[in-house]
């Protein structure tokens, strides 16, 4: 019989969006906590398990790192349905390290977010409490993958409330085309300055399907964070991460469904696709024709987010409202970012359509409500 690590020799590749240029719902509350800077709060999630939270660090000998050689290294949260939370602290989004070259990156990233001294990026907490004794049992595993020039820590709203319904869920960071990442070595800062081209999208698609791949022969092979292995799974992904959810399930027979939330899919022919398929698109997104045209002859379920932008799957749907009602955003750029939905509505409606997709096809973890 085939194994599973036979399978997950070789990656498809896929398009992704621009990534920094030359030279990180309910409305979160902000509140001054030092003279000059600022701290915001992501949305509670809703579901029934308190949220546990560890960090893996997992390598990949079989692969180069393409963006500084060596031995390919991959930063993983995981979240869990927690038994207890009792005694366990609510882990920060950005460790210190983390959060202070994001802080001096933000603006870079994104034209318009505040400079470096204005926000206290390290005070945002995530929900989910450090080390929390599992919820016993197996339960199916879900994938993220974020945007070009984002860390998998801007993926924690839609995540935590993923997993206080049941499921596993792990936000996987790709160093080299990620902002930042620490790693246990130190802070890796991204390799890649301004639009990359048609070469180095491939070379980050293709890293980031070999992500992927080795994510999931863990997580369904031994399991990841002393979990237990999964049952079953499912790939979800945020622009770049949407192309290479895609392109990942497309290589990998295990994985069950994929949700891509606005990612292009046009680089490489995805002829026979057969997997369960969500594709979720704002009208604010500026390559709405091309990503159009690239989603054409794909059969899957088709979400739109109105009066939203691009980064409108990201916290900072949440966190970009909040810095806007400090003074420390302008309409402009909130509406260039995340659009002028109402926040609490937007994203209690994309949680909702993220658990059902995925309990209709990977199986709901225990205790899932929709």
């Amino acid at each position: 019989m085939t194994s599973r690590r036979t399978l997950l020799r070789g990656a498809l590749l896929g398009a992704a969006t621009a990534l920094l240029p030359a030279t990180g719902s309910l409305p979160a509350t902000a509140r001054a906590v030092t003279p000059g800077r600022t701290a915001i709060r992501l949305p509670a999630p809703t579901g029934p398990h308190p949220v546990g939270l560890r960090t893996v660090h997992l390598t990949d000998p079989s692969r180069t790192d393409p963006w500084e050689g060596g031995v390919r290294e991959v930063m993983l949260t995981v979240l869990y349905p927690a038994r207890d939370v009792r005694g366990r602290p609510r882990v920060p989004q950005l460790t210190p390290a983390a959060a202070r070259a994001f802080a001096e990156l933000a603006p870079a990233v994104h034209s318009g977010l505040p400079p470096a001294g204005t926000v206290d990026w390290g005070a945002v907490l995530t929900h989910g409490h450090l080390e929390a004794p599992p919820l016993p049992g197996r339960r199916p595993v879900l994938l993220y993958s974020p945007g070009g020039g984002d860390s998998r820590t801007l993926g924690t709203s839609l995540a935590e409330d993923l997993a206080g319904h049941g499921w596993t869920v792990v936000l996987v960071d790709h160093p080299g085309d990620a902002s930042q990442v620490e790693l246990p070595g130190g802070v890796r800062i991204t390799a890649l300055r301004g639009e990359p081209d048609p070469a180095t999208f491939r070379t980050l698609i293709d890293t980031r399907v070999g992500d992927l791949r080795l994510v999931l022969d863990r997580a369904l092979g031994e399991g990841l964070g002393g979990l237990p292995p999964a049952p079953a799974a499912g790939i979800y992904g945020h622009s770049a991460g949407g192309t290479a959810a895609v392109s990942t399930a497309h290589a990998d027979p295990w994985v069950r469904a994929v949700a891509n939330l606005e990612g292009y899919l046009d680089l490489d022919p995805l002829d026979g696709f057969g997997r369960p398929l969500l594709l979720c698109r704002t009208d604010g997104f500026a390559g709405a024709e091309r990503l159009t045209r690239s989603w054409t002859g794909l059969t899957g379920e088709r979400v739109l987010l109105a009066d939203s932008g691009h980064w409108a799957f990201t916290d900072y749907a949440s966190l970009v409202p909040a810095l806007q009602a400090a003074g420390l955003v302008t309409p402009t750029t909130r509406t260039a970012l995340v659009g002028t939905a109402p926040p609490t509505a937007r994203l209690a409606a994309l949680r909702h359509r993220l658990r059902a997709f995925f309990a209709h096809h990977t199986g709901p973890g225990s205790g899932t409500g929709l």
